[in-house]
């Protein structure tokens, strides 16, 4: 059993480059299920948008590879699909 304040210690690294994407800030959960859908990255707060949520990374749980004691290590690919996206 793991709780959610363990979980936003930990770094969250993306194992496509090896850069860090920060700290889990929330998830979201499926209420029909009851099973954990996606986690939420919180920016590192370099780039804040206008809001403040500019650089959140959802993360969906199947790719979610490994919870180590220190890291999560996932698969991240929305850097360059986010910067063709928006160009």
């Amino acid at each position: 059993m793991v709780k959610i304040s363990e979980f936003q210690i930990k770094d969250v690294v993306n194992v496509s480059d090896g850069k860090r994407l920060g700290n889990i800030g929330d998830i979201e959960i499926n209420l029909s299920t009851g099973k954990i859908e996606a986690v939420v990255i919180s920016g590192n707060g370099r780039m804040l948008g206008f809001f403040g949520k500019e650089d959140e990374v959802v993360i969906p749980w199947n790719n979610i590879i490994k919870i180590g004691q220190d890291v999560i290590l996932v698969r991240f690919k929305g850097a360059e699909e986010k910067s063709t996206d928006e160009g």
